[in-house]
């Protein structure tokens, strides 16, 4: 979801505070050649889901496509949060990572722009939010604490998952780590899973099965074009939570994680979603196309998916 609409609640001295700088984006050496930097040894963080605004005409598309509603486990659902902040997104569920697609105009404020974006990036066990807390401070940067509540319609919230921000000031795209609350789980109508261990608060645990009577089985690539101010604030959450970071030139891909990401700085127009690629629960023989609005999506041979957007 959009967790920058919950951001307004934070005090304006926070929105103060100095941005960490990318490390190594700008030297001769990373723009002649890859370079690999991997802070912490042990994963912590790995992709949940990413959000974006697409033009209204791809996200009408998407909403009205019967092709997705066979091809994943797809979802138009409205959720209330913090604040009494209200949602309508467009959910493309798998095993243990999801898509959620707005339209222009379907989130308040900044957020309604045309190519925002942001990404949940969540433990799997019980307290490793607090580790990745500690070593965003042993890189120098002060973490935004913030809590996800979710209202079941019945108008009284429960805590849905702590967060963690690097920064409040942003462009067009925002990441976050998350953990998953057990009162989210404790309460029957969240349709999670029991715990598979002591502590689980993992991705698997918080989607349904439904995936597998469909065809896309997770998310395993995304790409991104983000403003260099939005990818300064982003690599210090990628490095904490244990990914491995590559600086290609100033683009920056970060490993490890289970699924790749990939972030190409950009203009503040030229921002937004650019490719998702996705794996499938069984191979296939054919090729498929299908366009939706603007976007294509082209669905084997083989084992994958592979989602497109094009520049504004």
């Amino acid at each position: 979801m959009s967790l920058r609409r919950m951001l307004r609640v934070i005090t304006a001295l926070v929105l103060l505070m100095p941005l960490v700088p990318l490390v190594g984006a700008g030297t001769a050496a990373a723009q002649a050649s890859p370079q690999a930097d991997r802070h912490h040894a042990r994963q912590l963080l790995f992709f949940n889901h990413l959000y974006a605004v697409l033009d209204r005409e791809t996200a009408d598309a998407i909403e009205d496509s019967a092709y997705l509603r066979r091809f994943a486990n797809f979802q138009v659902r409205t959720t209330t949060g913090s604040n009494g902040e209200v949602w309508t997104g467009r959910y493309l569920l798998g095993r243990e990572t999801y898509l959620e697609l707005f339209g222009v105009g379907d989130l308040p404020g900044q957020d309604a722009q045309f190519g925002s974006s942001g990404l949940g990036l969540s433990t799997e066990n019980a307290g490793d939010l607090t580790t990745v807390r500690q070593r965003l401070v042993d890189l120098g940067t002060t973490p935004i604490d913030f809590e996800q509540t979710r209202d079941f319609g019945d108008g009284v919230p429960i805590p849905w998952f702590d967060a963690l921000f690097t920064t409040t000031a942003y462009d067009k795209f925002s990441p976050w780590a998350m953990e998953y609350r057990p009162e989210y789980f404790a309460d029957p109508r969240s349709g999670t899973e029991p715990a598979s261990h002591p502590g689980d608060v993992g991705r698997e645990r918080y989607l349904n099965d439904d995936y597998r009577t469909h065809l896309m089985h997770d998310v395993t690539s995304v790409r991104l074009a983000v403003t260099q101010r939005d990818l300064d604030s982003t690599v210090p959450l990628l490095r904490a939570g244990g990914f491995s970071v590559h600086h290609l030139g100033s683009t920056v891909i970060a490993t490890h994680g289970g699924t790749t990401i990939r972030l190409d700085p950009t203009t503040a127009d030229a921002a937004g979603l650019r490719r998702v690629t996705m794996s499938l629960n069984h191979p296939v023989w054919y090729r498929h196309v299908e366009h939706l609005g603007r976007s294509t999506l082209t669905v084997g041979p083989g084992s994958y998916a592979v989602w497109s957007f094009p520049a504004p």
